[in-house]
């Protein structure tokens, strides 16, 4: 039976007990990490937020508290009072390995079944049973840790942008459903049936009405939502660092952002960040790295060897030439060994499952040089590859061509990532970067219309303003990302307040001014009554987090997170609801097999 706590308060963490406390009376309370009885001695590991203490039962024990503390299993809650003294045989890999609690009084807080799986770190028990028991999941040091981490990084961001003049506002989490790149949540109306409220995907238009309403400089941690596909580092609902500033420019915003990371890693984990960071535009990191978000720790940078293979008889190099392609690659150096041909074989399917239509290699081995397409070049032409490449004996050159030269980036960009990762050549530590000067438009193929690369309130560069009547991917945005490790860590923009050019800009993608009015007019009216200019960003917070623990998933972040479906195992939502909520909401669901 539960014994209370009456008398019996606590006075330390388990964790925090130190030499300097022997000799000192405590009460420590938490959970049985495990019972050791040797008969005539018991042991209980006690475990808090904070770390482990060892309780102490021997023969000075008074029998009843040493008959309770067998009777101790694991997780059972417990509260103890004792005396510190120096444990006889020390623990060297805890910090209260020194110390030890002789026990005077015990009490058993509240029982435990077994638990299914052990409250460790490197739980070897499978993730999704972790999940279904989360409660018990989030006990074990690690994660426990790494929520502390969190609140320690949320406190810090508060005082920096405190101390920075931004105002902490709450924007509704109930809101208009507008386009934003990827499906929203809604959310029906009982009191307007068939229409839909849409949880916000982020708080852009609210925090640019914000500005509108005079607060200069707006800061929130927000909650966002977005119903799409999940990934390692992607969960339908997220935490974001929202921020909105006037009268600023870019160079403005970046200096804050550099600001803000240098101050988080240095009070958090004692790390100096190197300021400024590098900057990149959109079409460097594309050309050199294959992706927007580049890992900079690790060289293997694409070369292009259209002009090298111009008059290759080769078809997959000529045919993606003649078809406006291009024709480039990668080397991977000291990659012979690891890239076997049956290693480059794989690594070829790869390629394929991700867009290429193959995989072109040269390996230079000790016996010579193999290649998958050696018999259709020259021997001129081979030299001039492998110049290109600054290839030499050990290596691996692998090589795309296609008549999209999108395809052929993004494809190496992650072949780049994926030889990096099995040769073990990722570099420690944290680079950060900037990527500017995006595009303002991407074309989408599966509609086959241009849409916005960023969202429609990003203003153009100016040197784009004589070019909106033009090609399309000729217009570039006032975008900016911060970049870490190859994970994007924020996105924003300097953003439209000319009613004209937002006005403009809603044509170009497509919008009439009827279309524009009806998803975005509580905005477009605001703008009517004296708009200052500003710009803003978000951090996401998650997966800075992440990033900063070296996590290899948001769930080890989120306190409750969801799993690749989109579900959590342990409540299992989402679930279906009573009838008679769906009909005060005037919904009917029709089932999978009924539709047509």
């Amino acid at each position: 039976m539960a014994e209370f706590l009456t008398g019996m308060k606590r006075t330390c963490y388990c964790g925090d007990l130190r030499t300097e406390n022997i000799g000192q009376q405590v009460v420590v309370c938490g959970w049985a990490q495990r019972q050791r009885d040797l008969g005539q001695l018991i042991f209980i590991d006690l475990r808090d937020r904070t770390g482990i203490v060892q309780l102490a039962f021997d023969d000075r024990t008074e029998k009843a508290i040493f008959e309770k503390a067998a009777s101790v299993r694991s997780e059972f809650v417990l509260g103890a009072r004792g005396i510190v003294r120096e444990r006889s045989s020390k623990n060297k890999d805890i910090p209260t390995g020194d110390i030890e609690i002789e026990v005077t009084e015990l009490r058993i807080l509240s029982e435990s079944e077994t638990p299914p799986f052990e409250i460790i770190d490197n739980c070897p028990t499978s993730e999704l049973t972790r999940l279904k028991y989360r409660y018990l999941d989030l006990r074990r040091p690690e994660l426990q840790r790494n929520m502390i981490f969190r609140h320690k990084a949320a406190r810090v961001t508060r005082s920096f942008f405190d101390e920075n003049g931004f105002i902490e506002l709450e924007t509704p989490m109930l809101i208009k459903s507008t386009p934003e790149g990827a499906r929203d949540f809604l959310v029906p109306s009982r009191i307007h049936k068939g229409s839909f409220y849409a949880l916000p995907q982020s708080p852009q238009m609210y925090k640019q009405l914000c500005m509108v309403a005079g607060f200069d400089r707006y800061m929130q941690i927000a909650r966002c939502f977005r119903d799409e596909d999940l990934r390692a580092d992607r969960q339908p609902e997220f935490t974001q660092i929202d921020l909105e500033m006037s009268f600023v420019d870019m160079e403005d915003i970046l200096d804050l952002g550099e600001r803000y990371i240098k101050r988080l890693f240095k009070e958090v984990m004692d790390i100096d960040i190197p300021t400024p960071f590098p900057r990149f535009t959109y079409n460097e990191v594309m050309e050199r790295f294959g992706s927007d978000k580049p890992d900079t720790r690790f060289g293997m940078e694409i070369f292009d060897l259209s002009k090298e293979v111009s008059g290759s008889g080769f078809a997959v190099f000529k045919n993606a030439l003649e078809g406006g392609g291009s024709v480039r690659g990668i080397t991977a150096k000291g990659a012979v060994k690891t890239y076997t041909r049956k290693e480059t074989d794989k690594l070829a399917e790869y390629a394929k499952g991700i867009g290429a239509k193959g995989l072109a290699w040269i390996r230079l081995t000790d016996d010579g040089i193999s290649s998958s397409f050696a018999k259709f070049m020259s021997e001129e032409e081979m030299s001039a590859i492998l110049a290109k490449a600054g290839a030499e004996k050990g290596d691996a050159v692998f090589i795309v061509a296609d008549t999209d030269t999108n395809t052929v980036l993004t494809t190496l960009g992650a072949l780049r990532l994926e030889c990096a990762k099995r040769l073990d050549i990722i570099g420690k530590g944290f680079n950060f970067l900037w990527v500017v000067k995006f595009p303002f438009f991407e074309f989408d193929k599966e509609s086959g219309e241009w849409i916005a690369m960023h969202h429609p309130f990003t203003s153009p560069t100016d040197d784009c303003m004589d070019k909106l009547d033009g090609d399309k991917s000729e217009v570039y945005a006032k975008a900016y990302d911060m970049v870490v490790n190859g994970a994007e860590l924020l996105s924003g923009s300097i953003r439209i307040t000319n009613p004209d050019l937002q006005k403009k800009m809603f044509s170009m993608l497509g919008l009439s001014d009827e279309e524009a009015y009806q998803k975005f007019g509580f905005l477009m009216d605001a703008f009517r009554y004296g708009v200052p200019p500003h710009g803003g960003m978000g951090f996401g917070f998650d997966r800075l987090v992440m990033q900063m623990l070296g996590a290899a998933t948001l769930r080890d972040v989120i306190l409750f997170p969801k799993v690749q479906n989109a579900s959590e195992p342990m409540t299992n939502a989402p679930a279906d609801v009573d009838p008679q909520q769906l009909a005060d909401l005037g919904i009917a669901v029709v089932s999978a097999d009924n539709e047509q």
